[in-house]
């Protein structure tokens, strides 16, 4: 009896053991694990950068303030609001013209508004500079014709130039989501607001703009946050801001805690106008009904107002895309056979070779937050991901220094601990390398992939996953066999997204990148320094064909209506 009584008991021991190891794997597994590797890229770059602001180097830090930094706030603040007044009126005007409105050229001009998308600022600072500067073709044929042209033409080179160019440059992201709202408004809502009492103005900014307030704060928050990012075109410009000042503490003054310090100080910045505008977004709602627009109900324009329109939406075009990328194809006719030499292949491959592995990194990383998300719903998860994914929010020079004196730190231990083993020559393992770069691109775009993924794998329903176990497709093979041809859109456009967000990203390649490791992006930065605008156009009128894909892409999901019921 006592025999039959442990028999059992074992069995229940033995159950209960196994239950608790099953609890524990479905609390740790890999997706998980994944979501937490992936969280920790950002968090602990930020923690590096916060640590060294407890330990301010004192000298730096005085010549700064009696030197710089009253003017790096001022500068900033001017530049954002400047930006952001401009991107503003530029996008929501023309987002309603093209949303609501119907005159001459409009479907044309509704998807080549998105042109500039393709032109990276840096690029279009230089070609301004070379079209409008003093020495410009444009000024010395004034000067030609009219001697007192020089008095009276504007100076270029000045926060007014440097917001033009950034307007020009980022007014699409207000555009593309102002027009999105638009559209699913028509003029039914105009005619409501009329049947009130209102004109056809009040009409507009009394129910159409505040309707399409979201989405215009929402354009305007990316916009916020490629300014504070911005490195290039304010660097061509010589207008310092916090990026500039970042990248002259590291290689001005040697010194990577003032650069850190500096980076916190953006970070924290950047922060506090997130905070601001998720709190702001939390406290309203706002509902439509009704299906998406018809071409027939667009508000038709005659007379002049229909040519003024025309000519409004493509005089922006003219200026922000076509006459700097006619310019670009001049510099490079002119110049090719002198330039373009061998060294050129070697720039165009480790750009594509970075993008490449970048692009790989991005896009796995992307499929494993999001099937984390998809797999567990608890609070910790959803935290994980989102903290993954805040790197887009980060500008370029902040991830370079945060994550350059981690790996260097990480570098020290491992070198430490190697050499109890084995002689080492070099007190270098990871430093200088790619895997530098690949991290902080990795951190930087993980948001362009996964929100590219994700909104894909949410077509993936737990009916789907039900039926395929049900015929015997489990694990990796329910992936390969039923998920990934579901995702296969979704991978392409983060794989396409991405790709081109890593050939055009010059900060974090330019502070980061190896000895003697140049690309496209870093090629022009150092021709533009020295004031080469011609030479640097041959690079830059690959970066802007390579700019074209995702413009393609953005003008089909723009353009793409659901069907009516």
């Amino acid at each position: 009896m006592n025999n039959s009584i442990c028999l059992d008991c074992a069995p229940v021991k033995d159950f209960g053991r196994q239950s608790a190891l099953g609890r524990i794997r479905n609390q740790v597994d890999g997706w998980r694990l994944a979501a937490l590797l992936l969280s920790s890229c950002v968090v602990l770059p930020l923690a590096v950068i916060f640590y060294f602001l407890l330990q301010p180097e004192l000298d730096i830090w005085r010549h700064l303030v009696e030197t710089l930094l009253a003017d790096l706030i001022i500068n900033t603040i001017i530049l954002t609001a400047g930006v952001l007044t401009g991107t503003f009126l530029l996008g929501v005007s023309l987002a309603w013209l093209t949303g609501v409105c119907d005159f001459p050229g409009r479907k044309l001009l509704s998807w080549a508004l998105l042109l500039p998308m393709a032109m990276p600022t840096y690029v279009l600072a230089f070609v301004t500079l070379g079209l409008f500067d003093f020495s410009g073709p444009l000024q010395t044929a004034l000067r030609a014709w009219l001697p007192a042209a020089g008095r009276w033409f504007p100076n270029i080179r000045s926060a007014g130039g440097v917001i033009v160019v950034m307007t020009l440059a980022l007014y699409p992201y207000v555009y593309l989501l102002a027009r999105s709202a638009f559209r699913t408004q028509g003029k039914r809502a105009l005619e409501a607001a009329r049947s009130l009492g209102y004109g056809q103005s009040g009409a507009f900014f009394k129910v159409s703009l505040p309707m399409a307030r979201p989405w215009i704060a929402g354009g305007l928050m990316l916009v916020l946050m490629e300014t504070l990012a911005d490195f290039g075109a304010v660097s061509i410009f010589n207008y310092d801001t916090f990026t500039t000042a970042i990248y002259k503490a590291w290689y001005g003054f040697f010194s990577l805690a003032a650069a850190a310090q500096l980076a916190a100080l953006l970070v924290i910045l950047v922060f506090l106008v997130a905070a601001i505008e998720q709190n702001m977004r939390s406290r309203t709602r706002f509902h439509q009904s009704g299906r998406m627009t018809m071409e027939s109900e667009r508000i038709v324009l005659s007379g002049w107002r229909k040519w003024t329109a025309a000519g409004y939406a493509g005089g922006v075009i003219l200026l922000a895309f076509v006459i700097p990328f006619a310019q670009l194809l001049n510099w490079t006719r002119q110049i090719f056979t002198i330039e373009f030499s061998n060294r050129y292949w070697g720039f165009l491959s480790n750009s594509l070779m970075l993008a490449v592995l970048a692009t790989g990194l991005v896009t796995v990383s992307s499929l494993c937050l999001s099937y984390a998300r998809r797999k567990h719903s608890d609070k910790l998860t959803r935290l994980l991901v989102r903290v993954s994914v805040m790197g887009y929010a980060l500008p370029g020079t902040v991830l370079a220094v945060g994550i350059f004196i981690a790996v260097s730190a990480f570098d020290n231990a491992l070198v430490s601990f190697a050499g109890t083993f084995i002689p080492l020559e070099s007190g270098r393992i990871l430093q200088g390398t790619v895997f530098v770069v690949l991290a902080a691109y990795v951190v930087r775009f993980m948001a362009a992939g996964f929100n590219a993924v994700d909104s894909a794998m949410h077509r993936l329903t737990p009916s789907l996953d039900e039926a395929a176990i049900s015929l015997g497709s489990t694990g990796i093979r329910l992936i390969r066999r039923v998920h990934l041809p579901i995702l296969k859109n979704g991978l392409l456009t983060a794989i396409v997204l991405v790709f081109v967000d890593v050939m055009k990203e010059m900060p974090i390649t330019l502070m980061t990148r190896p000895f003697g490791w140049d690309t496209l992006a870093v090629k022009i930065f150092e021709l533009t320094s020295e004031g080469e605008w011609e030479r640097a156009a041959l690079p830059a009128v690959v970066l802007v064909l390579a700019g074209l894909v995702p413009v393609v892409l953005l003008t089909r999901r723009a353009d793409a209506r659901p069907k009516p019921n």
